[in-house]
């Protein structure tokens, strides 16, 4: 379908030098004198790498018809995870497409993974993850400085930065997305 690059909005997937392109970044820019612009920043769903291009308003773009399955993930290893739609089938997708939110996945959580002509484009995690801490060092008294942190190795091996008063063996909950502490899970 094609479109006018001042109607892109993030999270839209384009046809960016005949490759299928998901928008990270859409901004508005209307100059002074001359025509409105339309600045983004486009990740290639097949390498990975991030480019900043600024689209004239008027410019015609094409975007893609994706669709989003609701999948289970199962595992990864060093190159690729693996999920699993409710028929079943299973899918292998590269970890350059599923990107760092894989790392703070546990087997069995629902993700939405994002298919264009059969192939995986890109994953939508869920919001928040719940995460038990399995390593980290205990507060000293005193150590009180406003929002200070520490870090904290959860159960899936990634390291978190959480609040001072986190401690071994707590359940945290972590946006997968940004890769932050969000509270301590009750």
């Amino acid at each position: 379908m094609k479109i006018n690059a001042g109607n892109i909005k993030k999270g839209e997937f384009v046809l960016y030098q005949d490759k299928p392109h998901q928008v990270l970044k859409a901004e508005f820019y209307s100059p002074g004198k001359g025509s409105a612009l339309m600045r983004t920043r486009l990740k290639n769903v097949e390498s990975g790498k991030q480019v900043d291009y600024t689209f004239k308003s008027n410019e015609i773009v094409e975007t893609i018809e994706v669709v989003s399955l609701e999948m289970q993930y199962l595992y990864k290893d060093a190159e690729n995870m693996y999920a699993m739609d409710k028929d079943y089938e299973q899918y292998t997708i590269p970890l350059t497409v599923a990107g760092d939110a894989v790392n703070y996945l546990k087997e069995g959580e629902t993700i939405f993974v994002y298919m264009y002509a059969e192939r995986p484009l890109a994953i939508r995690p869920p919001a928040t993850v719940r995460l038990t801490v399995i390593e980290t060092e205990d507060a000293v008294k005193g150590d009180t400085v406003s929002g200070a942190r520490k870090p904290a190795i959860v159960e899936t091996g990634i390291t978190v930065m959480v609040p001072l008063f986190v401690k071994q063996g707590e359940t945290i909950v972590v946006n997968p997305e940004t890769g932050e502490y969000t509270e301590r899970a009750n």
